[in-house]
C-alpha cells in the first residue's frame, strides 16, 4: 500500500545522512515479523525479491517487472545514463563518506546486483539503506522496520532522490506514473509473496 510522503516522519538515521535528498515514495509492506526480522527482509530483497536482480529472485520476478527493468536498462545503455563516469565515486560522492562513525564501522548489509544495482550503506536493527547514482539521479532505497499496531513489525520502503539538474527532474517526473502504478506494486507483491512463503516454511520447521 502506498503511503503519503508525510508518513516518513520517524527519526531515521538516513535523515541525518541525506538531508538534501527528497522523499519520493513511501510504501507499506505486508511482511509481518518480530523485532529482529529486518535482516531477513533485507536479505530477501537483495537476493532478488525486489526484481532488481540476484540469482534466487530470477524465477520469481513478474513479467511486468522484467519487461520494465529491461526497458530501463536498454534506455540507460542507449542514452549513456549508467556509465561508470556517471555513477558513484565519479559524478557524485558515495553517501558512505557522510556516515557517522558508528554506522561506518557497523554492519553494511548486502548489495543489490543486476542491471540497476544499489550499493548498501548500512544495516541496523530497524533500518537499511542502499544507494545508486547515474546521469539522472542519486537515489536511496530505504527499508525501515516499524511497529504494525498489532504487537508485531512490518517493512516500510521509502525512495529518496536527488535529481541531477533539469534532466533528473524531467526523468523523475516522467517515470512517476510507471513507478507508482506498475513498478512498485509489482515489486512489493513479489516481496510480500516470498515473505509469506518463507514464514510458512519457518512455521512448518518450528512445528
Amino acid at each position: 500500500m502506498r503511503l503519503p510522503v508525510s508518513a516518513h516522519t520517524r527519526t531515521w538515521r538516513i535523515h541525518e545522512i541525506a538531508p538534501d535528498f527528497r522523499v519520493e515514495d513511501v510504501w507499506s509492506l505486508d511482511t509481518p515479523g518480530g523485532p529482529d526480522d529486518l535482516r531477513l527482509l533485507v536479505e530477501q530483497f537483495a537476493a532478488g525479491g525486489s526484481g532488481h536482480g540476484g540469482r534466487r529472485g530470477r524465477g520469481s520476478r513478474t513479467l511486468v517487472l522484467r519487461a520494465l527493468f529491461a526497458v530501463r536498462a536498454g534506455l540507460g545503455r542507449l542514452l549513456r545514463w549508467d556509465t561508470p563516469e556517471a555513477g558513484l565515486g565519479a559524478r557524485v560522492r558515495s553517501l558512505r563518506q557522510r556516515l557517522p562513525e558508528d554506522l561506518r564501522s557497523g554492519e553494511r548489509g548486502p548489495d543489490i546486483g543486476g542491471a540497476i544495482s544499489f550499493d548498501s550503506l548500512y544495516l541496523t536493527r530497524d533500518e537499511w539503506a542502499a544507494e545508486n547514482a547515474n546521469r539522472t539521479v542519486h537515489a536511496v532505497l530505504h527499508l525501515g522496520w516499524v511497529p504494525d499496531g498489532r504487537g508485531g513489525h512490518r517493512g516500510e520502503l521509502t525512495v529518496l532522490a536527488k535529481p541531477n539538474g533539469p534532466l533528473g527532474r524531467c526523468y523523475m517526473a516522467a517515470i512517476k506514473p510507471f513507478r507508482c502504478a506498475l513498478v512498485y506494486p509489482a515489486l512489493l507483491r513479489t516481496v510480500e509473496r516470498e515473505w509469506r512463503a518463507r514464514e510458512q516454511l519457518r512455521g512448518e520447521g518450528r512445528g
